[in-house]
């Protein structure tokens, strides 16, 4: 018993780290696409959404039609319509044009403050009492992200849409918080790949109408292969692989574990930066980032401790 409980766990672990490797790849295929293409977010979101819905309207209707299958309450209905149009609508949204005027380093470590939003969500919200450790780690990421923040005004300092870019990007951690602190009560009662088929399917529903009402169809229909090459990029490698690939280190090794493996995000997403898209990595940039990510394992691990 020991010994499967030990493969299972670094299967887990496998499947986790090359999930996270995969997500961490999209700021750096959005930015790509932003300077090949001339796409704007909307497009590109949208692309991405049409190239990935028919797999999770697929997971859906298969995982619905199972005897096992757990039928939705009216208000698990409304929970998962609000979560999904907040962690992958409007989260994605405000990813999408922030990236557009920051590096894909300072989106990713930005965005990854969003486990400890969770924590303070989650306090407010579920009345759960922030520890010691945790306000430690809050005090770490913070300390983290101003350090690269301020690092990188210094080397971006002719941008003047600095500051917009990175409040958007916080405003997408924010949302991504409490799509994580919402789905986190939610999951355990219908299934971690139900839900995210779900929540993809109306998330990609709001994208593509607001697409439909507001979108530049000339994109679109402009004929450039590169548009939809990149599209399948962000929604398979980028989107529906490591979904399901995290849902399954969920499964294994639970959310803590999860969270603590999925620190190389922000590592990776520097290193593809740097050769992809020609970033500089400045001693900033790495200080901030090791309190990041020491502040995130921290929450990580203490919880899964208790």
């Amino acid at each position: 018993m020991k010994r499967a409980a030990e493969k299972i766990s670094i299967t887990g672990f496998i499947i986790t780290f090359i999930g996270a490797i995969l997500f961490s790849t999209k700021a750096v295929i959005v930015k790509k696409a932003f300077a090949d293409i001339k796409a704007d977010a909307l497009s590109l979101l949208a692309v991405r959404m049409i190239c990935s819905v028919p797999v999770y309207l697929a997971v859906a209707f298969y995982k619905s039609g199972q005897q096992q299958n757990v039928k939705l309450t009216r208000k698990q209905w409304w929970q998962l319509l609000l979560l999904g149009l907040m962690g992958y609508y409007i989260s994605s949204l405000l990813d999408f044009v922030g990236l557009q005027y920051i590096s894909a380093g300072l989106e990713r470590l930005i965005l990854f403050l969003y486990p400890t939003i969770t924590v303070l969500i989650t306090a407010v919200f579920f009345k759960q009492k922030i520890t010691r450790v945790q306000l430690t780690a809050l005090v770490l990421t913070y300390t983290g992200i101003a350090i690269a923040f301020l690092g990188e005004l210094k080397v971006d300092a002719r941008n003047p849409h600095f500051y917009l870019g990175s409040l958007l990007i916080f405003l997408c951690a924010i949302t991504y918080g409490y799509f994580i602190a919402g789905s986190g009560q939610l999951i355990p009662q219908v299934g971690a790949t139900k839900f995210t088929a779900y929540a993809m399917t109306v998330a990609s529903i709001g994208v593509l109408l607001h697409f439909a009402i507001n979108g530049n169809f000339t994109v679109i229909a402009s004929g450039d292969n590169r548009f939809w090459m990149y599209g399948v990029l962000l929604a398979i490698v980028a989107t529906v692989i490591p979904t399901f690939m995290i849902s399954a280190g969920l499964k294994r090794m639970g959310s803590n574990n999860v969270a603590i493996i999925s620190s190389i995000g922000p590592i990776s997403t520097v290193i593809q930066a740097h050769f992809i898209l020609g970033e500089r990595i400045f001693a900033a940039q790495v200080v901030g980032t090791v309190l990041v990510i020491a502040g995130v394992v921290m929450i990580g691990w203490k919880t899964n401790k208790r």
